[in-house]
């Protein structure tokens, strides 16, 4: 991989969560969120735990020690989730 196409990688600046949606802020500006739901390792953990959430890889990776659950940004901006939408969101 060239050094150009690292560059086009989506990197989040920020991280948070509230009410059991992850949210992340791109470095473009973009904000943007999911259930925990939507992968199984979040959709099973405490709030507590939920909100332990640590960007790693330089922006380019969302990271949950205490799970060992790791999520890509890219993966979050392109729609590659585990687990349909919840039938009480998409309602």
């Amino acid at each position: 991989m060239n050094t150009a196409a690292l560059d086009l990688d989506p990197r989040a600046i920020r991280a948070w969560i509230s009410n059991r949606m992850i949210f992340v802020e791109l470095t473009d500006g973009r904000q943007i969120g999911f259930p925990a739901a939507r992968f199984r390792l979040l959709a099973q953990a405490t709030d507590a735990e939920l909100a332990q959430v640590e960007l790693c890889l330089n922006g380019a990776a969302l990271r949950w020690e205490d799970l060992d659950e790791d999520i890509t940004v890219r993966g979050v901006v392109e729609g590659r989730f585990q687990l349909p939408l919840p039938l009480a969101v998409a309602a």
